[in-house]
């Protein structure tokens, strides 16, 4: 009896399934943004958008300390609304940006701090500097995508929060009258595509 007995849970965790693994989620370029903001003299508040950005999350709904999150995207794809802003932006003042120049975010740790909230870790390179930034991110869901084309996909919508200073990554040109501080926010959504 108990051979039969040690048969049968060997066979039981055989037919289990594996434990969920971290699924890849491709970032929804459409559903993408990152806002960035700065004092302009006192005077007013500047504003600035990164719209349409690439990258992947690997995410464990199981251990979400165990996700992951790698974004790219090319630094002249920034929006500021006048051209003239932009062009000086790009100029040798501030990024010299030429056109494949890319800015990279990759996590290097999640710290979980509530039911829908963490803090993520990563690298970002900005001007050719790469250093360490802190996300204030929440999952905003995490459920099947409800329309076509991808109708019934697993998706997830994530949302953060950081504060930069220009000048760790060399575009100071003018602090402290414009904020060295530039405040971002990050929206997008991503979905298993395969």
């Amino acid at each position: 009896m108990t051979r039969f007995a040690t048969l049968a849970a060997v066979a039981a965790l055989a037919a289990a399934p594996a434990l969920a693994a971290p699924q890849t989620y491709t970032i929804d370029q459409s559903h993408a943004q990152i806002i960035f903001s700065y004092d302009h003299v006192g005077y007013s508040t500047g504003y600035g958008m990164f719209s349409g950005f690439g990258g992947e999350v690997q995410f464990d709904a199981e251990d979400p300390a165990a996700s992951s999150v790698t974004v790219t995207f090319p630094v002249r794809s920034m929006l500021t609304g006048w051209e003239a802003r932009f062009e000086h932006f790009m100029s040798p003042d501030f990024f010299d940006a030429a056109e494949d120049e890319m800015v990279t975010f990759t996590s290097t740790a999640v710290e979980v701090t509530g039911e829908t909230t963490g803090k993520i870790t990563g690298d970002l390179t900005l001007n050719g500097v790469t250093k360490s930034v802190v996300l204030d991110a929440t999952l905003n869901k995490s459920e099947p995508y409800p329309f076509p084309p991808f109708e019934g996909k697993p998706a997830v919508g994530f949302s953060a929060t950081t504060t930069l200073l220009r000048s760790d990554f060399n575009v100071g040109a003018f602090a402290p009258f414009v904020s060295d501080e530039v405040q971002v926010q990050i929206s997008f959504e991503a979905m298993v595509t395969e």
